[in-house]
């Protein structure tokens, strides 16, 4: 039994970068001064950690990326090892402990010990194209099977010329719209589009096709001795009208297939083999088919499960785990599994033993931990950790949580001049005794003397939650002047089921009742102006912030609304996802009850009551939340009189992404923000 254990010396270290209390503000500039870290993998060996680190390059509005090695020692230090001026990324180990990074479709590799011997590689395949058995005999592959297009229709030289002409698009499919691809996407119900895809075997130089179902496998993995392979597929995946639920299949190597979970209604996602093949671990979630069609107050709950792969009783190992599990991984003695979660504004690892009992806790600490990478004997990890008053740097530890050491410091150079800002936690309750959380920035040079504005950021989502991550946008509004405020309102993620589904048929109402709460507690407890208050977010905080200025239209001097829905029936017909309607909001805008849910929280319905400037910030291609969402509250707050200003960026999806756009935003949301809470021009 691993004992974990939780080292004084870990949380020392962890937050050992810790806002300044002197040098200058942070400028809009220094955004392209910043760098991320990402992407940290481990040697097989638990010997290095190679990472990626990602630059912003004004003069091109490029992000390009490098890979890093560093020594679990420390020493040697960190340091690049992708050539100069490459766009590289994707690095990964191969068992002999040899590195490989990709730079478009070119492939290098690496001795650690010797990065001077980097030389260019073949392109590998992707883990999905091939997989090896321990003793290499064994290949197995998925291949898409050959579907005979239907012979396009004879037409007369005058209908051809028209075709030729046309310049619109044509399309007659129910899933037509994505967020950020091409417009219409491809039809997934058309066989020669999306075709079938079967599992082949090869064995002793003779390749054989193993199954015969005419679905699209995800995930397909082969045992160690080459006898098994695991794989989920949504049957239903050629109905348009359905979202499907996958299930658990099994194939031997005769080709003997066996579904192995068997309630068509739970969705069951990212199958993996134990060690020893006798096993299968999957995340299993009640699917939106059968909460639509039982008309549920609340989600299905997830959690990890397993099961006997020759059949047998599944086993759920987190159903007393109030929380939601992710990125689960097998020990190599099969023990144990492994798993992120995030709990409150933290996100963590933890682990829970195959053979039942409490999930237990393994790194600790009010900060996030992302991207955790074990060596082959899972005595080692490695893993981001990410903190409000300092970019992420990359950490290692031993498999308990103990012995944690800081490999990187890349942003050292930068905190020592610029003075972040630090944040403290609140703790709170709503108007109805839910306790609820949130984080409070401080102003750049905070006087206890002084009064401040107040910029209320909501967060996405909405089943999403802030905490312990630098965000470069709240550091420079804080740095200008202003508390900053984030709250974990209603329907966030890291506070149990319960609280995640707080919000189901009443989008708006408890969960903007949590952040009229903690500004309340913020107001009372620090020296905040209670008139001088704004509320911005972008996405679900965007919807939000339309809804917190039309139901409390006295408490607001300015709001910045992002991408923020305002009129939920004609959203339903327009946005890329319906099922967030056909779930939380009890149906479509054509079923009565659901249309007066939608009508009652649309922001829109309550245009009149709006008193605050309102800056709206949207893209002109969002398919997520549409251009037309904005553009309708735009007008009625016109038609009344409000101050208001849109800003729309060309060609944007709903990320609004790149550097020169979020430069441009943050600038400009900052400017309106100065004008009704400062009184700048």
């Amino acid at each position: 039994m691993i004992r974990v254990v939780v080292a004084s010396a870990m949380l020392m270290t962890a937050t050992s970068v810790v806002a300044q209390t002197t040098g200058r503000a942070l400028r809009i500039e220094d955004f392209y001064r910043l760098r991320s870290v990402g992407s940290p993998v481990m040697s097989p060996n638990g010997q290095w950690v190679a990472f990626t680190v990602t630059s912003r390059v004004e003069a091109t509005n490029a992000d390009p990326s490098e890979v890093w090695l560093v020594a679990t020692t420390g020493a040697p230090a960190a340091r690049r090892v992708s050539p100069a001026g490459v766009d590289a990324g994707q690095p990964r180990w191969e068992e002999s402990n040899r590195l490989m990074f990709r730079s478009g479709e070119q492939a290098w590799a690496l001795d650690p010990s010797s990065p001077a011997s980097i030389v260019e590689a073949p392109t590998p395949r992707r883990a999905t194209e091939e997989l090896r058995s321990a003793d290499g005999r064994i290949t197995a592959r998925l291949r898409a099977m050959t579907v005979e297009k239907r012979a396009p229709a004879q037409l007369s030289e005058f209908e051809r010329r028209h075709e030729e002409r046309f310049k619109g698009v044509q399309f007659d499919w129910l899933d037509f719209q994505r967020d950020g691809q091409p417009f219409p996407v491809p039809n997934r119900a058309d066989p020669t589009v999306s075709p079938p895809q079967e599992v082949f075997l090869t064995e002793g130089g003779t390749e054989r096709q193993l199954t015969r179902l005419g679905l699209r496998p995800n995930g397909l993995q082969l045992s160690r001795d080459g006898s098994t392979l695991v794989f989920t597929a949504d049957t239903a995946y050629r109905n348009e009208r359905k979202y499907g639920a996958n299930a658990v299949f099994v194939v031997n190597r005769e080709g003997q297939v066996r579904s192995l979970t068997s309630d068509p209604a739970v969705n069951h996602t990212s199958a993996s083999l134990s060690p020893d093949g006798r096993w299968v671990l999957y995340t299993r979630q009640l699917g939106t088919d059968a909460v639509i069609a039982q008309r549920l107050t609340h989600g299905g709950a997830t959690d990890l499960a397993v099961r006997p792969v020759e059949g047998g009783p599944e086993r759920v190992l987190t159903a007393e785990w109030d929380y939601l599990p992710s990125n689960a991984t097998w020990s190599p003695d099969g023990r144990f599994i492994y798993f992120m979660g995030g709990v409150g504004g933290a996100n963590h690892l933890f682990r829970v033993a195959v053979a039942g009992g409490p999930v237990e806790q393994v790194t600790r600490g009010e900060r996030r931990i992302n991207g955790v990478s074990f060596d082959q004997g899972f005595r080692t990890m490695t893993y981001t950790v990410g903190l409000i008053e300092a970019p992420s740097d990359v950490f290692v530890a031993n498999i308990d949580g103990s012995g944690e050491r800081q490999l990187t410091s890349l942003h050292n150079e930068f905190t020592r001049e610029v003075a972040l800002s630090r944040a403290e936690r609140l703790q709170f309750t709503s108007k109805d005794g839910t306790p609820v959380e949130g984080w409070l920035m401080y102003p750049h040079g905070y006087r206890a003397d002084s009064r401040y504005p107040l910029i209320v950021s909501n967060h996405g989502g909405p089943h999403a939650a802030d905490g312990y991550s630098f965000d470069f946008k709240s550091q420079y509004f804080a740095a200008s002047g202003y508390f900053v405020l984030k709250v974990n309102f209603r329907s966030s993620t890291g506070y149990g089921e319960k609280f995640l589904w707080g919000t189901w048929g009443a989008w708006g109402d408890r969960d903007g009742e949590d952040v009229m709460a903690g500004i309340d507690h913020a107001i009372a407890k620090y020296p905040i102006d209670r008139n001088r208050v704004a509320t911005i977010g972008h996405s679900y905080g965007g919807f939000m912030t339309n809804w917190l200025i039309t139901q409390y239209p006295d408490r607001f001097a300015a709001a910045v609304p992002g991408a923020g829905i305002v009129n939920w029936v004609s959203d339903y017909g327009t946005a890329d996802i319906a099922r967030t309607k056909e779930t939380e909001f009890f149906g479509t805008p054509w079923d009565e009850m659901a249309r007066e849910v939608m009508v009652r929280q649309s922001p829109l319905t309550y245009a009149q009551r709006v008193k605050t400037p309102t800056l709206f910030v949207h893209g002109e291609v969002d398919q997520r939340v549409p251009y037309s969402e904005a553009e309708q509250m735009y007008v009625a707050l016109k038609k009344n009189g409000v101050p208001t200003k849109m800003i729309q960026y060309a060609g944007m999806p709903h990320s609004i992404s790149g550097s020169w756009n979020q430069v441009h935003r943050a600038m400009n949301e900052l400017k309106w923000l100065d004008r009704w809470l400062k009184g700048a021009m």
